[in-house]
């Protein structure tokens, strides 16, 4: 069973982690800084598609933040 606070919380840290500010995060996926704000403080989860352009950006395994791999 996937755990929605443990994908959250992995990317909240992929996130903190990246060295990139949340507005350039955000300019580079086309939405707001407070939208990033809300994932990182877990009070949001990305759309499918929003994730997948995340781990792009952030060059993350989606299996891993996931918790599938």
């Amino acid at each position: 069973m996937i755990a929605l606070d443990a994908i959250q919380q992995k990317i909240a840290e992929a996130i903190k982690e990246s060295g990139l500010t949340q507005s350039e995060i955000a300019r580079r996926l086309g939405i707001s800084h407070v939208q990033i704000s809300r994932y990182v403080h877990g009070k949001k989860t990305p759309s499918l598609e929003t994730f997948a352009n995340l781990c792009k950006i952030l060059d993350l395994d989606a299996n891993e933040v996931l918790c599938l791999g």
